[in-house]
């Protein structure tokens, strides 16, 4: 489901042709969702709501680095190999996204499969592995994610095709301003023939600050008393472009997705971490080549990225489905009919 389908328009720049972060040429998406209920350790592996995703902007990225910048809105989460980035400006690899407790296995994976390509630039490797928590629906004393399903993920992703969003991959067990969030995408066309696309992985915010195309849809929503999880959860943001933008160009380009996520309702929690990292493929050896654009160049950039960051939030939660997990807790699916009645 795409949000054109509410009757809405998001910002003023149009989309891509998939609205989503595949429209920049040779960026791929790919997820493996990780669910199974089973006695809690040791006894069994416990109660799974989780998975993978993992974003491939084209190419060999160790031999053909990609230009990067991070920004944090707030910062209790973790990013690995941030401080590569913002010592060098790029990265050499895939960003994979999971959930808190499988980072390190997620890491150790993406190592192993990266170093066994067929690329020989370099003898070490520091993947790019985003989280947010999902312990609300994801027993969060077992190690859920394995090797194959981060080696399913990478496959997926660089086989390119069509990627599902919602409750699905790292998406699984989040939860969005107080509804089933997790992987949503949007992509914006710019006027000098360039794209910009964005993939979030949601999971912050209460259902009061809902905001939909600047309609306050949360304080009209009826709950009917169902929980939601605490307020604390994060978002991992991620921005490409196919246009020649160096890391401080980059960097800055991260920094306004926070400004998307604030047109939804995100207030950057105390216990949440808002983490972006932004790529341009344009400035990569095999890139588009030309000046760098740079200064007010970047202000169209600017808006699509706040633009496509708006519409990636509410893309997580129409494509949402409900879910129930560890201990029986259930977030919810954003009620989609009494949304399109608000709307109007």
């Amino acid at each position: 489901m795409r949000v054109a389908d509410l009757a809405i328009t998001i910002g003023t720049l149009p989309s891509g042709p998939t609205a989503s972060i595949m429209d920049v040429p040779g960026v791929g998406v790919g997820h493996s969702t990780v669910v199974y209920d089973e006695p809690a350790p040791p006894a069994g592996r416990g109660i799974a709501r989780t998975g993978v995703t993992v974003v491939d902007p084209g190419g060999d990225a160790l031999a053909d680095p990609v230009p990067a910048g991070v920004a944090v809105l707030n910062g209790a989460g973790e990013l690995t190999g941030r401080s590569q980035i913002e010592e060098w400006g790029y990265t050499e690899t895939p960003i994979f996204l999971t959930s808190t407790m499988q980072v390190g296995r997620v890491y150790d994976a993406g190592c192993q499969l990266l170093m066994s390509g067929t690329s020989t630039f370099g003898e070490v490797i520091i993947p790019v592995v985003g989280e947010c928590d999902d312990s609300w629906l994801s027993d969060p004393r077992a190690m859920h994610v394995t090797f194959d399903d981060v080696a399913a993920a990478l496959i997926a992703a660089r086989a390119g095709g069509e990627f599902a969003q919602g409750a699905v991959g790292a998406g699984t067990g989040m939860s969005c301003l107080g509804w089933k969030g997790g992987i949503g995408s949007a992509s914006r066309l710019l006027p000098d023939g360039h794209v910009v696309g964005v993939l979030l992985l949601t999971n912050f915010g209460i259902s009061q600050q809902l905001t939909i195309n600047g309609v306050h849809v949360g304080q009209r929503l009826d709950r009917g008393g169902i929980i939601e999880p605490p307020p604390a959860g994060s978002c991992i943001g991620i921005a490409i472009t196919d246009a020649p933008i160096d890391a401080a160009g980059c960097e800055r380009l991260a920094r306004r997705i926070g400004l998307g996520l604030a047109r939804t309702g995100s207030v950057a929690h105390h216990g949440s971490g808002e983490i972006f990292v932004a790529l341009a493929n344009g400035l990569r050896a095999s890139g588009c080549g030309g000046p760098t654009t740079t200064g007010r160049d970047l202000d169209s950039y600017f808006a699509a990225v706040v633009e496509a960051s708006e519409e990636a939030v509410i893309a997580s939660l129409i494509n949402a489905r409900t879910v129930t997990g560890y201990q029986g807790r259930t977030i919810e699916a954003l009620p989609i009919d009494e949304v399109r009645r608000l709307l109007t």
